[in-house]
Formats: C-alpha cells, sequence, structure tokens
C-alpha cells in the first residue's frame, strides 16, 4: 500500500512540475480577459502545486479522531475529555528534531550574527545542565550529549518552547531561501550578517534584496517589467511551526493504518495496534516498540537482554514507524506542542483544528501606510491588533485570544457584561473592552500560589524515556512553563498543506 502510495506521489509531483512550467495565456470564465497576458493588463495566474514537498516531512492525512483520554486515568486529571475533533491535512517531521540540527541552527546564527549581537546566539543555546540530578552521576551526558558526534542523531532536549518555535521561524527562511537559490531567482550568500540575512515576510515585503541573479516577468503593462517571487506565485513554502496538541494526537495515533470505509477496524492505545508495547512481527518477535521505563529502577533491561536498547534517549529513528512514517511518537522524548495550557480546552475548543493560544499581530507601517524598515535581524516588525481596528468584526475583537471562555475577565464577569438570558449582549465601551484585552489569567489561575497553569504554560506530549507505559499513550497531556527545558522534552516541526488535503 506504501509503495502504491509513493507511485501517486511522484506521478502528482510530476504532473505539478509539468503544469507548472506551462504558464501560457488562459481566458477567465467571468471576463473573458486572457490570463498571463500583458496586452490583456497582465492578471498573472500561477498553476496550484499541491504537493509541497518539505525536506524531511512526512504527509498527514486528515480527518475526524476521538481526541481525548480513552483509557483509565491513572492521576485523577480529569482534564483530557474524549470529544470528536477533525483535524486538516499538514506534513510533520519523520522525527524529532536532533543534536545535529540544532548544531546547524546555532552555527547559522553565530555566523550571521555573533559578532554584533552575541547575546541572541547565547539565547538559542540548549540547557545542557537538565541533565544533572542531585543523586545521580550525569556528568558525562551534560559534557558530550549535545555536542558529541556519537549523539548526533539523538533528539535534541534543554530546549525551552520559546527557543524550539525561534528554532522553526529559522527553518523557514532557510528552506525558502533555498528555494529561490534552485530557482534561479538569488544566489547563495554565506556571508550574510544581520538585516541582510534573508526573511521571508522581508522578502515578501521588497524589503530584502540580498544577491539577485534573476526576477521574475511582471506582465503590468505598467511595471518595470520584473519582480520579486510573490505569495500567488505558489513557489515558497509555508511557515513550519510546532504542532498543535490535537495535530500532534492525531498523528501519532496514525489511524489510517487500520481504518477501512470510515470504520476503525481497531482502537489503539498506542501509536501502533494492540495492548502490548513489544512487537509480534515474526522478525523482531519480543522487541520493544519504544524507549520508556518499564519499572522503577529498569531503564534498559539486563546485561545481555536488554529489553529498549537505551538507558537515556535513543538515536531518532530507531524503532518502527507508526502508519504516517512517524518516529518516535511514544517514548525516547515528550515533544513541545503550540497550545496553551488548560485543563477545559476539550470542552470549550472548536471542533475543526481545535487549538487554544491564538494572539492575532499585524505588520508595523510608516507613517506613510507602508511596511516599517527591517530590524537589525533582517525582520520586519509586527505589532498587535488593536480592538478599534476590529470594532465592525464579529468573529474577534482583539489580539490575545488566549484566555477566550477560560480566565479572560468577559468569562468571570459574565452577568456583568450581559443582560438576562434572551437579551442583546450590553455594548462595553471601548476603554473598557481594551482593558479586558489586557487582562491575564492571574485573577482565576495565581500562578505558583493556587496552580501551576498561566498564559505561558504549554501542552507536552507524548512519553519519554523517563516515563512509564501509561504516558506512551497518544491521549496524554501535560505541560511545562514556556520558558524552562528539561532532559525528557524535545519537538519536532509542523506545516500547513495548502489545497488539496489528499495526496494519496
Amino acid at each position: 500500500m506504501r509503495i502504491i502510495a509513493f507511485k501517486k506521489i511522484l506521478l502528482s509531483l510530476t504532473l505539478v512540475v509539468l503544469l507548472i512550467g506551462c504558464k501560457g495565456p488562459e481566458v477567465s470564465s467571468t471576463t473573458g480577459w486572457n490570463y498571463n497576458d500583458s496586452e490583456w493588463g497582465g492578471y498573472e495566474s500561477a498553476k496550484p502545486n499541491q504537493f509541497l514537498d518539505p525536506s524531511g516531512m512526512m504527509f498527514v492525512e486528515g480527518g475526524n479522531y476521538v481526541m481525548g483520554q480513552t483509557t483509565d486515568n491513572a492521576r485523577h486529571d480529569w482534564n483530557n475529555q474524549p470529544r470528536k475533533a477533525t483535524v486538516s491535512s499538514f506534513y510533520m517531521d519523520e522525527c524529532e528534531i536532533t543534536n545535529h540540527d540544532y548544531r546547524e541552527y546555532l552555527y547559522w546564527l553565530n555566523r550571521a550574527y555573533g559578532n554584533d549581537y552575541p547575546e541572541y546566539c547565547s539565547k538559542a543555546l540548549p540547557d545542557t545542565l537538565v541533565w544533572r540530578a542531585k543523586l545521580a552521576l550525569n556528568e558525562a551526558m551534560v559534557e558530550n550529549y549535545f555536542r558529541h558526534p556519537n549523539y548526533a542523531d539523538f533528539p535534541v532536549v534543554g530546549v525551552s518552547w520559546l527557543q524550539a518555535v525561534e528554532y522553526c521561524n529559522w527553518r523557514t527562511d532557510r528552506v525558502n531561501e533555498k528555494i529561490l537559490v534552485d530557482a534561479g531567482y538569488l544566489e547563495p550568500d554565506p556571508d550574510a550578517a544581520g538585516d541582510n540575512t534573508f526573511n521571508t515576510d522581508a522578502y515578501f515585503a521588497g524589503l530584502y534584496e540580498g544577491i539577485v541573479l534573476n526576477e521574475m516577468e511582471d506582465l503590468n503593462p505598467s511595471s518595470s517589467g520584473v519582480r520579486k517571487v510573490r505569495v500567488e506565485d505558489g513557489i515558497l513554502l509555508p511557515r513550519f511551526r510546532l504542532p498543535t496538541e490535537a495535530e500532534w494526537e492525531f498523528a501519532a495515533y496514525a489511524l489510517i493504518g487500520n481504518s477501512y470505509d470510515e470504520r476503525i477496524v481497531e482502537r489503539r492505545i498506542y501509536p501502533w495496534n494492540g495492548y502490548q508495547v513489544r512487537t509480534d512481527d515474526k522478525k523482531y518477535y519480543g522487541e520493544m516498540l519504544a524507549n520508556f521505563k518499564r519499572s522503577r529502577g529498569d531503564a534498559m533491561g539486563t546485561a545481555g537482554a536488554l529489553n529498549d536498547h537505551w538507558d537515556y534517549t535513543a538515536p531518532v529513528a530507531f524503532y518502527f514507524p507508526n502508519d504516517y512514517g512517524l518516529y518516535n511518537m511514544a517514548g525516547n522524548v515528550a515533544e513541545w506542542c503550540l497550545d496553551v495550557y488548560r485543563p477545559s480546552t476539550g470542552q470549550d475548543a472548536e471542533d475543526i483544528n481545535p487549538f487554544r493560544g491564538n494572539h492575532y499581530m499585524t505588520k508595523v507601517l510608516d507613517a506613510d501606510g507602508m511596511i516599517s524598515e527591517k530590524d537589525s535581524l533582517g525582520r520586519i516588525s509586527y505589532r498587535e491588533v488593536s480592538v478599534a481596528e476590529n470594532i465592525n468584526r464579529s468573529n474577534y475583537k482583539q489580539s490575545d485570544n488566549i484566555n477566550y471562555l477560560d480566565g479572560d475577565l468577559r468569562s468571570q464577569l459574565t452577568d456583568q457584561w450581559k443582560k438576562e438570558e434572551g437579551e442583546d449582549e450590553e455594548v462595553i465601551p471601548m476603554e473598557e473592552e481594551e482593558q479586558m484585552a489586557k487582562t491575564e489569567t492571574n485573577s482565576m489561575y495565581e500562578y505558583n500560589v493556587t496552580s501551576l497553569i498561566d498564559d505561558k504554560v504549554r501542552v507536552v506530549k507524548g512519553g519519554s524515556w523517563k516515563d512509564r507505559a501509561y504516558y506512551l499513550s497518544p491521549g496524554q497531556r501535560r505541560f511545562l512553563d514556556q520558558t524552562k527545558s528539561s532532559d525528557w522534552i524535545g519537538f519536532r516541526c509542523a506545516m500547513d498543506q495548502i489545497g488539496e488535503k489528499s495526496l494519496y
């Protein structure tokens, strides 16, 4: 089945290449004017590019599933009620981000910003001291795990949520820069530093120059005849980001492997079928399917009969992948998700692509209404959208929607802001609306006083080398402050699939 799917993908890719190469005049079905024809105004219509093919990623075909905990709640958290949810198709890293991957990132930062902004580079360093334990000898891991070549293919740890997000942003720019180089629009610029480094948003805004080899033909008869690549051309990739909790859990279960005609033939506890953590494959019979702690004091089995083979982490592709081709969706390291943690998100969030953490931003403009100049790192600046700007919107008003229905002032003071049931909602003065937008969760969740939750606590999914089998179930969820890191948490990237939702 996988061979057939792969052949279909290759066929789709071939067709896309052919279509992109055939950019000739077409006729509008509504006006009769020619597309891609300067004599008819020069409106350009690019062919769809459905197969994005991001390097190192697997396509995850979306669908609906029962999200949440479907096994006994041994910790009595009761924060993850089962509910049906739909997840759109997306791409996800085949493996966890490795030490080697992250060292490449640090090398690039140091080369581009090290001389002028060393503090920015130092902020990206993983915390190798996470390996220390007061009553264990782990100095070899502190000194060697991140930098020694023997650990190059092991998952990076000691990385906070904030650092993981910055890695995703960096990867977006490097991948899109490579696409423009390969397409012949830019020349590689290894000496680029500071505000001369490539940034996707700055490029689209016309604020990046770089070493330009060629530009696209501009068919607008009133233009100079050439232009930069635009979003409408479909050449550059969407942003890399952390997966949402719903995406991560959906990808981990990989129910595509045991579903037929919308029927799931076997409910999964783990990313594989069955109730065991060992394989029943005759060739590898009895081998562990994940890297975890079997019991207290048993991290790897006995000499001569190691059960999961590794005391701490394992190479990222050591165990069998799941039916989406994703490795270590159970065990090895738990992984950061994009979501802000709330116990009741499952009750409040949308049923399609559920997510808590939206914080809407808009580009900073100058006095002439143009996008402001880049900052010292080559990026354009963003600011929060204001309630005044969105006064006529019905789908959202404020920038920060993290606390919506759980922690925001409006949710807590419903009776004050609304009339009796059956009447219209009271109109709130804009000044009070702005103040409500700035209100955080402190009145509901007092961090370190009554709760460990605030607006900067993020969801962590998956079991790790440090956990028992209970946490190998994708339905389990935990949380950690976004500024903190650990020896059992890593991450991988995701990317939206634009357009077609099934590539099989």
